[in-house]
């Protein structure tokens, strides 16, 4: 799904964005955005999917190697990835993670995409974005936003009936780490047309998109 946009976000700046499906971008590529040093590199975008807690029961290597084989990287033709990749005037900067809700184990556990719902939990139709990584040097540019439009044609594209999101509600002025920050602020979602579905915690809401 390789296409080029021109980066319509002031805070951005001027700049070519070209988002790719992950298994069309290669995997030095994917690793230079999770980088080595703060939460992103460490977690490695395992977190829904480590059964039991993620710092006990995996290592760094392997969580490396479950996202580079779940992602394909530098497969074109391989038949399944599990997310975007951004890049800016071709530099590789962005990364947002989007599957069928199935794929992620640990979303069956957590109390926040089910509370106040009526959902099934084995319906792998309903997709997910659960996580963006933004690389050291492009954070603060409004990267987000492209990417969470870019999940909405990725997911359709692939049969998915409906496509959501969890994520935080920020508030100015207010600091938070990019580490709380993963999975997305309820602004971005909201400007990509995602609506609020439900409001399990004070700071974290529920949003989807109904093909």
């Amino acid at each position: 799904m390789g296409r080029s946009v021109r980066c319509m976000s002031e805070e951005a700046g001027p700049g070519e964005l070209r988002i790719v499906a992950a298994n069309e971008a290669s995997w030095e590529d994917l690793a230079a955005v999770f980088g080595t040093a703060d939460y992103v590199a460490r977690c490695q975008c395992q977190r829904f999917k480590v059964l039991g807690w993620i710092w006990r029961d995996s290592t760094q290597e392997e969580r490396t190697a479950m996202l580079r084989d779940q992602t394909g990287c530098g497969d074109p033709g391989a038949a399944y990835t599990s997310g975007l990749v951004l890049y800016v005037d071709g530099e590789p900067a962005g990364w947002v993670a989007v599957e069928p809700r199935t794929a992620y184990t640990k979303l069956r556990t957590t109390r926040i995409p089910w509370t106040d719902r009526d959902e099934d939990k084995s319906d792998d139709s309903v997709w997910a974005v659960t996580c963006f990584a933004i690389r050291k040097g492009y954070r603060g540019r409004g990267l987000t936003y492209p990417l969470a439009q870019a999940t909405i044609e990725f997911a359709r594209e692939r049969g998915a009936r409906a496509l959501e999101a969890y994520p935080m509600i920020t508030q100015p002025g207010k600091e938070i780490t990019w580490g709380e920050v993963h999975v997305g602020a309820r602004q971005v979602f909201e400007e990509a047309g995602f609506k609020v579905v439900s409001h399990p915690t004070v700071r974290r809401v529920v949003m989807r998109i109904d093909f």
